[in-house]
């Protein structure tokens, strides 16, 4: 959904974007952002926009691919904007950027207009700046930024505009906003032109699902199947047996079980499992519930049970995949030996 635009944009300039680069940003969410950008400038032929890349002091950055981006300027010395978009760590970093949130909260009642590409929007959030707003942000952390922040108003579309609020899922949905921005601004044949440069079949819609549905992966021909999934997906704490999925359904437990197996190469009780453990594997890396209860909301009746499932399915305990996501967290914080530098 987008409401009326509220970037600021000055006759006789380019419009003026800056691009927060925060430590282990994604690499294609920042330049699915910021090519559509350059791209309108030279089929226009004209310096419709400028655009400037930030770190926090000004230092090079690395992304998620352990590429180095040199940036032009810090926060205390940057210019004049009238757009900043911060570009999130991949995945979502929720310690680290202190100082960054700061300067976020600062902007609170500012005339710029703020973005977040990616888990960038966990950040704008954090600083109380989409309290009130439609956001959304990658489909993996959107039940967790919904939980963290009630008053956000947190959907699963590509992207959200809303007043000087803009938000987009990452990847190449960053892309898609800034499309649409272009079209808003210098009509919709200069977005389809820029679209064709980059060989994309098509523009998409803000509304548009972030993830592909399985309804579009195996057709509409197999309704049965697809209710019998959302089922699953609907009731992850109190799972449902085979029986009782097949009766919700109407039809039987050999017959479902022949459904799974034709179409999705599994049996009911495994893909469940996995619908389970996918969830609890987000919930373990994005929240700091206790294990316990992480175990109860994915439908296991001890932690025992889970750490044993966990273990099997992962080949490694709820316990020792925390342990090694903050490892992760502190090999991405340390100095890079072998890296590229690029210059926008």
């Amino acid at each position: 959904m987008v409401d009326n635009l509220a970037i600021k944009r000055v006759s006789g300039r380019p419009q003026r974007f800056g691009f927060l680069l925060l430590p282990n940003f994604s690499l294609i969410g920042f330049s699915s952002a910021i090519e559509p950008l350059r791209m309108a400038n030279w089929i226009s032929g004209d310096e419709l926009y400028e655009t400037f890349t930030i770190s926090h002091d000004g230092e090079a950055v690395a992304s998620s691919a352990s590429v180095e981006t040199i940036v032009d300027y810090g926060l205390r010395d940057m210019p004049s904007l009238d757009a900043i978009f911060v570009c999130g760590a991949s995945p979502v970093a929720r310690t680290g950027n202190e100082a960054v949130i700061a300067w976020l909260r600062g902007r609170e009642n500012s005339r710029i207009a703020l973005g977040g590409i990616g888990t960038g929007s966990y950040l704008l959030a954090c600083a109380g700046l989409l309290e009130n707003y439609r956001a959304t942000i990658h489909w993996w952390d959107v039940d967790s930024l919904r939980e963290e922040f009630p008053r956000t108003r947190v959907s699963n579309n590509l992207f959200e505009i809303d007043d000087n609020r803009f938000t987009c899922s990452g990847g190449t949905a960053a892309m898609d906003m800034m499309l649409f921005l272009i079209g808003q601004y210098h009509g919709m044949e200069l977005a389809a032109s820029i679209s064709e440069q980059f060989v994309c079949e098509r523009i998409r819609a803000a509304e548009d699902p972030q993830r592909i549905p399985l309804k579009a992966r195996i057709g509409a021909s197999q309704p049965k199947l697809i209710e019998a999934v959302t089922l699953m997906e609907a009731n992850i704490e109190e799972p449902l047996t085979a029986d009782d999925l097949a009766f919700h359904v109407g039809v039987s437990r050999r017959q479902l079980e022949r459904l799974f197996k034709k179409h999705l190469q599994t049996v009911p009780s495994k893909y469940y499992l996995e619908l389970r453990m996918e969830r609890a594997r987000q919930l373990l890396r994005q929240s700091d519930r206790p294990i316990l209860q992480i175990a109860l909301t994915c439908g296991f009746s001890s932690a025992s049970h889970f750490s044993t499932a966990y273990r099997n399915h992962y080949g490694l305990t709820p316990r020792e995949e925390r342990k090694r996501l903050g490892k992760g967290a502190e090999q991405h914080a340390s100095p890079l030996t072998h890296s590229v530098l690029i210059k926008t």
